[in-house]
């Protein structure tokens, strides 16, 4: 009939209380793949009680993942060039093209900022045993030769 199909989650399970934006991202993303027009968001309160602005703030970022996924299975112009434009900027360890290309840029840089700095460019997580700084390391090397770095 040609009419846009709307889906509300849908959510793939029910043992999540205060996670259901969580569930129903993956079920919207599946649905949204498969063919579904439009998401609606689901916050976190869903089923527990009326949600807070920042309920929905999460809720609606959860949907906007699950829709930028779909758009990656779908092929949609530009949404795969952004993961990719996301995957230089990790490799090359540039935090400010990481924060400015994410979903949201708020949440990055708090955590970011909240985490601390490392030594290096690294981020805390992993420290000396960051995966982009070894490989980097392990290619600087190889191009170098042993312990020329």
């Amino acid at each position: 009939h040609g009419a846009p199909f709307y889906v509300l989650g849908p959510l793939v399970t029910d043992i999540a209380p205060g996670y259901d934006h969580i569930g129903c991202a993956i079920g919207g993303a599946v649905a949204a793949a498969a063919g579904a027009d439009f998401l609606c968001y689901v916050t976190p309160a869903e089923h527990l009680r009326l949600p807070t602005v920042e309920d929905v703030r999460e809720g609606v970022i959860a949907a906007r993942i699950a829709g930028h996924a779909a758009d990656i299975v779908k092929g949609v112009p530009g949404a795969f060039e952004q993961d990719v434009a996301m995957a230089k900027a990790r490799a090359q360890l540039d935090w400010e093209a990481q924060i400015k290309l994410s979903i949201d840029p708020e949440k990055a840089r708090r955590y970011r900022l909240e985490g601390g700095v490392s030594k290096g460019r690294a981020c805390t997580m992993c420290g000396e045993y960051c995966a982009i700084k070894v490989y980097q390391r392990a290619r600087q090397r190889k191009f170098f030769g042993e312990g020329e770095e």
